[in-house]
């Protein structure tokens, strides 16, 4: 009896160099197994319409959901990190930074910009995952401060699109000194009397949840993110116990108060500027 795989006469006889894969980037499947083409996917503001999962973006995608008609200025784009410190651990952390920005198009781990949004002007800052895991190192830290400096000059709102791994490990005590650097500068903002509105997407943890993303004049996020300081098994090793279920979640935080509302990303638009428009609205008739 011939061995299925020499047989010629039936079954498969396309040779392997005729066999037509499918482009990369044609389909996407979420993690339920929900498989949609990736055209349909940015039509629907890349969220699985089959499962409601909300895919990880960048700062692009946002950028483009937020700003009308995807026209913005962006700001400091060639700031880009050093390494002052030598580091090297697998490997020197000057070739990661070359790698990174090689495989993303990104300079660093966060982008700013301003333009309009339902009209009306906005800076956003917005982290890409991409880059080290949305790591926060000096560079991430100066471009808020120099966007949050931008907002308080020219008086504009400010929203922070976070999503990180937390600090990026490579820079040391320069990346915590961003934690106190990011969280000065919003004091500012705030005594400037202009609205901060912080973004929590999946995931936001570490460094940048004990800083700038839980220190929003009102605090959101969109369905099923991660929000934390430390993760669920990190936690439940530290603590040795059963972390209750959807731990850490968004809809986890909403119930237990550290977040003012979730929103589908269909609706961040509106909801972002809705928010916007009853805070200077009461501020114009308070005075």
């Amino acid at each position: 009896m011939t061995a299925w795989f020499k047989r010629t006469e039936k079954g498969i006889q396309t040779s392997t160099e005729e066999k037509k894969d499918t482009p990369k980037g044609l389909w996407y499947k979420s993690p339920t197994g929900k498989i949609v083409e990736s055209d349909e996917l940015a039509k629907n503001f890349y969220v699985s319409p089959e499962d409601d999962y909300h895919v990880r973006i960048g700062s692009k995608e946002y950028f483009e959901i937020l700003f009308d008609e995807n026209k913005f200025e962006e700001l400091d784009a060639k700031l880009t990190s050093k390494d002052p410190l030598k580091f090297e651990d697998t490997k020197k952390y000057s070739d990661r930074l070359k790698d990174a920005q090689k495989k993303t198009g990104l300079k660093d781990a966060v982008r700013t910009a301003v333009g309009l949004s339902s009209g009306k002007k906005l800076v956003i800052c917005c982290m890409d995952f991409g880059f080290i895991g949305g790591s926060m190192g000096s560079v991430v830290g100066e471009k808020i401060a120099r966007g949050i400096d931008y907002s308080i000059k020219n008086k504009i709102p400010f929203l922070m699109i976070s999503k990180s791994g937390g600090a990026r490990m490579m820079e040391a005590a320069l990346s915590l000194m961003q934690l106190a650097k990011t969280s000065a500068k919003l004091a500012q903002l705030a005594e400037a009397g202009i609205p901060y509105i912080s973004l929590c997407t999946d995931p936001t943890t570490g460094g940048t949840t004990a800083s700038y993303a839980m220190l929003g004049d009102i605090n959101i996020s969109e369905p099923g993110a991660l929000i934390g300081f430390a993760g669920p098994r990190i936690v439940k090793d530290f603590t040795g116990k059963d972390l209750p279920e959807g731990f850490q979640t968004s809809e986890f935080l909403l119930e237990h108060g550290f977040l003012d509302f979730i929103s589908h990303r269909r609706d961040l638009k509106k909801n972002i500027n809705l928010y916007i428009d009853l805070i200077q609205n009461n501020k114009v008739r308070l005075n």
